[in-house]
């Protein structure tokens, strides 16, 4: 059984996948060829944005954005504790402070009531994170963000495809930021990355950055970094991109599917909560119980893979700790509670419901519950 099976996308993509690549091999443009402006066009029509500047990863799409809005030593970043490294450990790169603010217990994204208390003379940018496939509360954020003149900076490196009140992730901020690494929603065979604006300075900016501060070849106006996007992974994009409006919908399904069958077979663990105005790509299918540990190798050993996002809240990471930001053990609550619950099944576009059934079958077993007969119960 896979946790995300890209074996199966990759059969059913072969020909356009080998056609996309074959026709990199054979004009040798490997780097910024033609797809990557191609990718960049069909990204920012399908998002909404004006821009799109693809990069070499989504943690670099983090780093770019951040450069380009001018995040330097002293600055503040707001930004939420219960996501990968990647998102704090850019801030501190640029010798900047993240400043951690707690979760919604429900939606394990910022909890937008306690930015504004966070808010200091040296905030720079305040920096959400779309967790596991659902976009953060936009409204609210871009709102104080407004009142105090301060940039957003959108981690939508699980939720590409989202919905946030009809507009898609991506487009929610001054500049939103995504992966293609090989398991997110949509992902290439590599590493890869993208921002998307609506402002032309910022964009122009970003794409200077992203091949070492360039304006023209060899003409350095800004300190950038090598953050290109190969074209082979363009390709790849590409291949995959015409099928992908189609497993974001297969994706909500099978989510949604999850949800309806575990919540009638399965009193002890909590199912995502997804707000009514949104859509989640459910990058993870995650739930959560206070027995974590014993259920997750109870799982184990009936064949299911499972994976705990995120076990160690940033601010209690070693790396971070050493920051002495005075923000340790305790000062973020809901984050660190959840981290000792959370777990996520298989969760991906080919997962049929047979398969489905026998991951809830397996689940029931590890929480000790005893359904009625689980294979005759919410058929659909």
């Amino acid at each position: 059984m896979e946790f995300v099976d890209l074996k199966s996308q990759y059969k059913l993509l072969k020909e356009p996948l080998q056609r996309r690549i074959n026709v990199v091999l054979e004009h040798g443009r490997f780097i910024m060829g033609p797809e990557v402006m191609e990718l960049e066009t069909q990204l920012a029509q399908y998002v909404g944005s004006e821009h799109c500047v693809s990069v070499s990863s989504g943690t670099d799409a983090l780093l770019i954005a951040m450069m380009a809005i001018g995040v330097r030593e002293g600055d503040e970043i707001i930004t939420s504790p219960f996501t990968f490294i990647a998102t704090g450990e850019m801030i501190a790169l640029l010798g900047a402070k993240p400043v951690f603010v707690d979760i919604d217990p429900r939606t394990y994204n910022i909890d937008p009531r306690l930015i504004e208390g966070a808010i200091t003379p040296r905030t720079k940018a305040i920096m959400p994170v779309s967790l596991y496939g659902q976009c953060a509360e936009f409204d609210e954020i871009n709102e104080i963000a407004d009142i105090h003149a301060i940039p957003v900076i959108e981690d939508a490196a699980q939720s590409f495809g989202a919905t946030y009140r009809g507009a898609m992730s991506c487009a929610l901020s001054t500049i939103g930021c995504t992966s293609f690494f090989p398991s997110k929603p949509l992902g290439c065979y590599g590493d890869g990355g993208a921002c998307f604006t609506n402002d032309a300075g910022l964009a122009k900016k970003m794409r200077e950055l992203r091949v070492h501060g360039q304006d023209r070849r060899y003409h350095h106006p800004i300190v950038g970094l090598n953050g290109r996007m190969d074209t082979l992974q363009a390709a790849i994009l590409l291949a995959k991109f015409d099928s992908f409006p189609n497993e974001v919908k297969t994706r909500a399904k099978v989510g949604a599917r999850y949800s309806a069958r575990i919540a009638e077979v399965c009193s002890s663990v909590t199912v995502p909560f997804i707000q009514a105005y949104n859509s989640s790509v459910f990058a993870q299918y995650t739930l959560q119980t206070a027995e974590r540990d014993r259920v997750v190798e109870e799982l184990r050993q009936s064949g299911v893979p499972t994976a705990v996002h995120y076990p160690v809240p940033i601010h209690l990471q070693p790396a971070i700790q050493n920051l002495n930001l005075g923000q340790g053990v305790g000062s973020m609550p809901i984050a660190e509670s959840l981290a000792t619950k959370v777990f996520s099944l298989p969760m991906h576009p080919f997962l049929d419901e047979q398969t489905q059934d026998q991951i809830i079958e397996a689940l029931v077993g590890a929480l000790s519950e005893t359904p009625p007969n689980i294979m005759s119960v919410g058929k659909s």
